[in-house]
């Protein structure tokens, strides 16, 4: 299928090349998760760029705007470990122990999803702090879903990389919680 060029959203690119540049956009970007990088051992400058880049969204965004593009990318992460972590249960069969750690990863991926949705509805409303406290919550679930396989020997989780992933886009959103909530937008 060939690309629409009388797409509003063709237009809109277009428009945001044409007013902004994407070498400025991208030099925010990179910019910003290079500080957050240099700030927080728990970012990775490449996964940070890469992630916020890959968002459609990004490429006219503010810094307030980066900031609701990663809490979107965490709901989307969030949405789709859980989904996962359902056919892992249903389509495999797992010892009892590991089958009982990914229903309490399902748990806490759903409760993570509540957050996520209390995240952004307080961001939204500029509450940084209550939009923080959630995301930190969606934080601990990855470490604590990830841990739980970790505590018996020899066990490998099948999530390994999902709760990872959960965990570095929470840290990227929870940097532009506190570059917001200082006042250094």
């Amino acid at each position: 299928m060939r690309p629409s060029f009388s797409s509003p959203f063709f237009f809109a690119f277009l428009l945001c090349i044409i007013i902004h540049g994407v070498t400025s956009q991208e030099n925010l970007i990179n910019k910003t998760c290079k500080t957050f990088a240099k700030d927080d051992p728990n970012i990775n400058s490449n996964f940070c760029t890469t992630s916020l880049q890959a968002a459609p969204a990004s490429q006219c965004a503010t810094l307030h705007g980066l900031g609701t593009i990663s809490i979107r990318l965490v709901r989307y992460n969030v949405t789709d470990t859980r989904c996962n972590i359902k056919h892992l249960i249903k389509d495999k069969k797992w010892d009892p122990y590991v089958k009982q750690c990914l229903n309490d990863c399902l748990e806490l991926y759903s409760d993570a999803l509540d957050s996520v949705k209390k995240a952004m509805k307080a961001y939204n409303s500029k509450r940084f702090d209550d939009a923080n406290v959630e995301i930190s919550s969606i934080l601990d679930a990855a470490t604590t879903c990830e841990d739980g396989f970790n505590e018996k020997e020899g066990v490998v989780s099948p999530l390994t990389k999902r709760n990872n992933n959960t965990f570095l886009l929470s840290a990227i959103a929870l940097n532009f919680l506190h570059v917001l909530q200082t006042g250094s937008d």
